[in-house]
């Protein structure tokens, strides 16, 4: 990733070069062009004013006199020429007829001259591809017209300061391409560290912990850091919970196994009463159907393979079943429905009286002596506490109350353990049927577990 992001880094600058020196090359070639016109305008017109004395020639003298001093006039042109760095210079003669001699500059043509605009005493100034040219006209003797013509190719002037800009390109990709490598090391040093310690976790070591950026850096590296590092540790600490989960069903699987075959040991060898040790098998095996009945259950809910059948459901009534159900199995204990009056949410009957019936019994485990049930609406939602009067929860285990074989830890130094997997059914069904659920601590100091469902309509 470090070379991709240095190549695009260096690309980038090239591709800015490139534009940069094409946008210089042509502005270069553009004003090369208006002036070597404009100078050459200037030229053609000055030198018309004098090409009268240049090319007068001695009538008196000889014919060898004058042809000497045609050459010698001739001569002038050229070094003329040379003086004011021209390619060329041409003088044409157009007669009274209109009759045009004399040579043009080499890629020019008589039509380029535009002779009518010439013939009313104005220059003209043009260029064909990289040749600029100019002509000026001039009054002759006997009715003729002299047309000074001059050329010169174009120059831009790039010869030293294209060499510079190449070097100072070739500088300028030289220093881009070091500060994109060490850059890019630098922007994906967070992304390499990740991807070791995922490798890392992915092998099982769930300890495994990458360096955090400052708490004020929350740019999309920083968040990448600090989400490897609570999915290490939501791992590590799934795992710890696994564990106990395993040792938890292990020893209550073991427990009312052993009782039944104690039991059964002891019918067989004539040391009970036969009758008293069906009762404790009876009751052990309805223990035992019961746990692996919740765990199946609790394995559906999370696998997502249990369906629901949703209807309008009176929250306050069902509230008073339970209570009342509650009441019969736990005579120590006194249940009180609190209610405003019907409470219609959109839920499965069946599975929101055994969500209810779970939060009840486990109050009712931890009561002192009373369990208070009350529901009341909040906006769109149905809330439904369920109040007792028991040693409460502590704030740190209340985000885990409801994960499965959780007791909250009442003393700190002991580790967490694992006990009864209700209060998860109770989380799995109420989300299913799109509530919520949290615990909090009751106004008389015990426990609060509540949940929230939508009103109907």
């Amino acid at each position: 990733m470090t070379r991709r992001l240095a190549l695009v880094i260096v690309g980038v600058v090239v591709a800015t070069l490139l534009l940069a020196g094409a946008g210089t090359l042509l502005l270069s070639a553009a004003r090369a062009r208006s002036t070597t016109v404009k100078e050459l305008r200037a030229q053609a017109v000055e030198m018309a004013g004098n090409i009268g004395q240049v090319l007068e020639i001695d009538e008196s003298l000889s014919a060898a006199e004058q042809a000497k001093q045609l050459r010698n006039r001739l001569r002038l042109l050229g070094t003329l020429r040379r003086v004011v760095a021209l390619d060329d210079i041409s003088v044409l003669i157009v007669g009274p007829d209109g009759e045009v001699q004399g040579e043009l500059p080499t890629a020019l043509s008589i039509a380029d001259l535009q002779l009518d605009v010439l013939a009313t005493g104005q220059s003209i100034a043009d260029n064909r591809g990289k040749l600029a040219f100019a002509a000026a006209p001039a009054a002759g003797p006997a009715g003729r017209q002299y047309i000074v013509v001059v050329s010169r190719r174009i120059d831009a002037g790039l010869g030293p300061a294209f060499v510079l800009f190449i070097w100072a390109s070739g500088a300028t990709i030289l220093l881009a391409l070091g500060a994109a490598y060490l850059l890019g090391r630098r922007l994906t040093r967070p992304i390499r560290e990740a991807s070791t310690a995922t490798q890392h976790i992915a092998a099982g070591q769930l300890s495994t912990r990458i360096t955090e950026p400052p708490a004020h850096h929350h740019d999309e590296l920083a968040e990448l850091s600090r989400n490897v590092n609570a999915m290490a540790a939501s791992l590590e600490r799934s795992r710890g919970l696994e564990q106990q989960f395993l040792l938890s069903v292990t020893h209550d699987l073991r427990t009312p196994l052993t009782s039944i075959r104690g039991y059964a040991e002891a019918i067989d060898d004539g040391n009970v009463d036969p009758k008293r040790a069906a009762a404790v098998i009876r009751a052990e095996s309805a223990r035992l159907e019961r746990l692996v009945t919740d765990l199946l259950e609790l394995a559906k809910l999370q696998a997502r393979a249990f369906t629901f059948t949703m209807a309008p459901v009176d929250l306050s009534a069902a509230a008073h079943t339970v209570t009342a159900a509650a009441a019969g199995s736990k005579p120590g204990i006194t249940f009180h429905p609190v209610t405003t009056g019907p409470l219609l949410v959109q839920a499965d009957p069946d599975r929101l009286a055994q969500a209810l019936a779970n939060l009840v019994e486990n109050a009712g485990k931890y009561a002192t002596s009373a369990v208070m049930v009350s529901t009341r609406a909040e906006g769109r939602w149905a809330v439904l506490t369920v109040d007792d009067d028991g040693p409460g929860i502590a704030p740190h285990d209340q985000p885990h109350v409801f994960e499965r074989l959780y007791v909250a830890r009442h003393e700190p130094e002991r580790r967490e353990n694992s006990s009864g997997l209700g209060l998860a059914i109770v989380r799995e069904l109420v989300t299913g049927m799109g509530g919520e659920v949290a615990a909090d601590s009751a106004p008389n100091g015990g426990a609060r577990l509540s949940i929230r469902l939508p009103l109907s309509g």
